[in-house]
């Protein structure tokens, strides 16, 4: 699978490790992620590359709420 903006991806390492991202830009080898809680949709972290795993999973982030991140990310989360 191919990272895209909108797709579903966990950290594997730094302080949000095992946590549950959506993928808000790509840069070479940077992506801005976002979870909607501690990295809102308005400062996504960036983060390299190789240091997240994608999922099969896919969110549409245009004309997405921080909240309605949150709660999908958590219903991915509990199926992972």
């Amino acid at each position: 699978m191919e990272l895209k903006i909108g797709s579903v991806v966990r950290a594997k390492a730094g302080r949000d490790k095992d946590g549950f991202f959506v993928v808000t830009a790509i840069e070479k080898e940077y992506c801005c992620i976002a979870d909607g809680k501690s990295r809102k949709l308005e400062s996504p972290k960036r983060k390299n590359i190789k240091h997240i795993s994608l999922t099969n999973s896919m969110i549409d982030i245009k004309d997405i709420t921080d909240k309605k991140l949150r709660v999908l990310l958590r219903a991915i989360s509990g199926n992972e």
